[in-house]
């Protein structure tokens, strides 16, 4: 499958089978996680480790994220590592965002780890297999980028951000206001990150060119905006 295939087939995997992954296909995996482009001015770094070394992990695996302070580094994290959970799931591996788990030992700069391994789980069969709000409810518009950002995974589900559409223009809105305080406001900014790379996989699956990303962190009124040709 390709990535923009793999969006309305992912789900979060839970289920891991206990065959270790071979020396080989980590190594695949590393590289196609070294070579995500990642968002202008950004330098995140990541690890793969072991499950074990994990405090309330979820798979055997793990993709551990390291970044400075910088306005928008929890956006970029969101946004490279989506691309490697929809490369994971495209290969057939089970993926998921882990979000209170941490390393066992402190790792200074850690923020966020996407966990991974072989897995028998089913993907989903497509679009009415997603639990998602309407569409009508995070766009104002209703077309092919707009279907594939509603199904985007986001923390607890609450899909907290909203799509505007312009002329070759699209703003994605981070809109918290309603969820209350169950989760801490990062959380809101790796969504915002991961409905971007939705949003920028569905529009090159249109032949759609990517002139410029612009991005703002700064707190409840953050968005990501891709204007396009």
């Amino acid at each position: 499958m390709t990535l923009y295939e793999t969006i309305y087939a992912r789900r979060s995997v839970r289920r891991y089978d206990k065959t270790p992954l071979t020396e080989a296909e980590l190594s695949r995996i590393n590289a196609y996680l070294l070579g995500v482009t990642q968002l202008p001015g950004q330098s995140a770094r990541f690890e793969i480790v072991d499950g074990g070394k994990l405090k309330g992990g979820l798979a055997p695996y793990a993709i551990l994220a390291f970044a400075d302070d910088g306005g928008n580094e929890m956006i970029n994290i969101g946004y490279v590592l989506q691309e490697v959970d929809l490369f994971l799931q495209s290969e057939g591996f089970g993926s998921v965002w882990c979000g209170m788990a941490s390393p066992k030992e402190h790792q200074p700069g850690y923020r966020i780890l996407l966990g991974f391994g072989p897995s028998s789980a089913p993907l989903r069969g497509g679009e009415a297999d997603f639990k998602r709000k309407k569409l009508s409810d995070v766009s104002n518009e209703d077309n092919a980028t707009a279907r594939a950002v509603r199904l985007a995974p986001s923390a607890v589900n609450f899909q907290p951000w909203k799509m505007e559409f312009a002329d070759g223009l699209i703003t994605i809105h981070s809109n918290v206001r309603g969820v209350g305080k169950i989760l801490p406001g990062r959380f809101y900014l790796y969504d915002l990150g991961i409905a971007l790379k939705h949003a920028q996989t569905a529009l090159t699956h249109q032949g759609r060119k990517i002139e410029d990303i612009k991005l703002d962190g700064g707190g409840k009124d953050s968005f990501a905006q891709i204007r396009y040709s």
